[in-house]
């Protein structure tokens, strides 16, 4: 027993593989680091030729290892750069073929002001490269829409200024507000998905964006890329109004009319009444004047070509024209009247001679004639020769048997008489005149 409780105190030893312990360290972190913040610079940037970002961020004691999958970097608010402050969002993870730890990446920002301006700077660069800032592109404001659909927050000043100005401006217009808060964590997909909703719907005929004043961090919602793609996908006009009149983000340059300010956004979407009868008085007074300057232009077109000799002489072309027509006219009437004169004398002959013609005599001589024919036919009918006694006969092909050399002994005849068809066999043969 001494023995077997001495074997029990001996520990069992455990051999990992490379493999098998690195994937434990690799679970281990990841569970105990599943979303965190890190704030650092950025060095050896590099691509990947797949469109991976691969840095490392570093402080004055230590670095990191980074990595943001193709998919994330649309999310990420610029492009880092070496030597660039940034804080960053990611979970801690192993790089198994070479055992090193590392933060997954799936968000970061520029840290300070000007790292603000230069993420500005880049995405600006980048979508203006792209076309997206193109004149030829943006979609022109409906006149005067019944329906504007505007995304701001339901708490903000700029919408009370909008709703002031479009009552005030037009009454019977219908708003429909879809609330999102537009500034800090989350504000970008809130704005996403509020213009992809009013694309799906189809409910209103221009959109606003809108937003107060504020400063470059309270106003970077619409300096996100991915706002600024919703913009540029939309199938219906938008008008944004964000910030004060000095205030330029980049959804202003892809949308499709920018407004110095909320108020201004709502001047811009709709007319005044008095702006549009205005409007209308000019372009009636424009219309007049085009008319009445037609109406004098081809007044005197028309005088001159009266005065010019070529146009006396095209009137004395029309008038001998119409004459010669005139006398074209009297001698088709007069030739049509001898046509109808002689189609009826040639009738009246037609029905003299009918009227004189015998018919019933034509039809006896007719039927005489007929008869001597049917009878000199019937005499020559080989039905009268077969009345006096004779006999056609026929081989079994239905050939007239001619002479007694045409067949042979046991072939088969068929005999027509007057009256019936008799059937023989040839049994014998002789041989004589004739046969």
């Amino acid at each position: 027993m001494a023995r077997q409780g001495k074997l029990q105190l001996v520990p069992e030893r455990k051999v990992w593989t490379v493999s098998e312990l690195t994937a434990q360290v690799r679970d281990l972190l990841e569970r105990a680091f599943r979303e965190l913040w890190v704030q650092g610079e950025v060095s050896n940037f590099r691509v990947s030729p797949y469109g991976h970002y691969y840095f490392t961020l570093k402080d004055n004691a230590a670095q990191l290892r980074c990595f943001v999958n193709r998919k994330d970097t649309r999310f990420l608010r610029l492009r880092p750069e070496d030597g660039l402050e940034v804080t960053l969002r990611g979970s801690l993870s192993v790089y198994e073929q070479r055992g090193e730890y590392q933060i997954v990446v799936n968000y970061l920002e520029p840290v300070g002001l000007g790292a603000l301006q230069l993420a500005f700077d880049q995405l600006k660069a980048r979508l203006q490269a792209e076309g997206l800032f193109a004149a030829a592109r943006k979609k022109p404001l409906p006149m005067l829409p019944q329906r504007i659909g505007l995304v701001t927050s339901p708490r903000g000043a700029a919408l009370a200024d909008i709703i002031r100005i479009l009552r005030r401006r037009y009454e019977n217009l219908h708003l429909l507000l879809y609330p999102v808060r537009v500034q800090g964590e989350g504000a970008a997909e809130e704005i996403v998905e509020a213009l992809r909703y009013f694309n799906r719907a189809k409910r209103v005929e221009v959109i606003i964006l809108a937003r107060g004043g504020g400063s470059l961090e309270d106003l970077w919602a619409f300096n996100e890329e991915v706002v600024a793609r919703a913009v540029a996908a939309s199938k219906i006009p938008i008008l944004t109004g964000v910030g004060h009149e000095t205030d330029f983000t980049i959804a202003d340059f892809v949308a499709d009319l920018r407004a110095p300010t909320p108020s201004a956004a709502a001047e811009l979407v709709i007319k005044s009444k008095e702006e549009m009868k205005e409007r209308l008085r000019g372009l009636e007074t424009k219309l007049a004047q085009q008319a009445r300057y037609r109406v004098l232009h081809a007044r005197q077109r028309l005088t001159e070509l009266l005065a010019a000799r070529g146009w006396r002489r095209l009137e004395g072309i029309v008038r001998e024209r119409a004459q010669y027509a005139d006398e074209l006219a009297s001698h088709l009437r007069q030739a049509l009247r001898e046509l109808v004169v002689e189609a009826r004398q040639q009738w009246a002959v037609a029905a003299a001679r009918l009227a004189s013609f015998d018919l019933r005599g034509a039809v006896e001589r007719e039927r005489l004639r007929l008869r001597a024919l049917a009878g000199q036919l019937n005499q020559l009918s080989p039905m009268n020769v077969l009345e006096r006694g004779y006999a056609i006969v026929f081989d079994d092909q239905g050939k007239i048997v001619k002479s007694a050399t045409g067949v042979r002994l046991g072939d088969p005849l068929a005999i027509q008489l007057a009256r019936g068809r008799l059937h023989a066999e040839v049994k014998k043969k002789e041989r004589g005149e004739g046969r």
